[in-house]
């Protein structure tokens, strides 16, 4: 089992503020990377979706769970000091909203690779209870 924090996640994908949008990594266990993203309202987006009522971006949900799929990909000896793109998205659902004071847990599930291609099923949860689903596909290049 692995456990990342902030420092090593940078170490790992080449996102930083106001777009490293994972805070830490839980765990790896074989294929599948539990992350965790703390929302609050201090973050960037907020001040325009919406001020009158917070909510976290779905796209930004996506590219949360997009950022802890590459750090798994990229855990791998293989691809190490690579770059995980984001290469295809299918069979995305919202459930709830995600405000200020949740904390995403982001769960992703490595399904098939072929070469520096990645699959991957995700999903996001707050408090055990989903809040997205997706189907995510990775290219590694340099």
């Amino acid at each position: 089992m692995m456990k990342y924090n902030i420092e090593e996640i940078k170490s790992i994908i080449p996102h930083r503020y106001p777009f490293l949008l994972i805070d830490q990594i839980d765990e790896i266990v074989d294929q599948t990377i539990i992350g965790r993203k703390t929302v609050t309202i201090n973050e960037p987006f907020f001040q325009g979706h919406f001020p009158e009522k917070a909510v976290m971006p779905g796209v930004l949900i996506i590219e949360s769970l997009a950022q802890t799929g590459a750090v798994l990909l990229l855990s791998q000896d293989e691809f190490k000091g690579k770059i995980a793109y984001f290469a295809g998205i299918d069979q995305v659902r919202f459930k709830q909203v995600v405000r200020p004071g949740d904390v995403l847990k982001l769960e992703v599930t490595l399904t098939r690779q072929r070469s520096s291609i990645g699959f991957a099923s995700a999903k996001a949860y707050v408090d055990h209870n989903i809040v997205c689903t997706a189907e995510l596909m990775f290219k590694v290049g340099d």
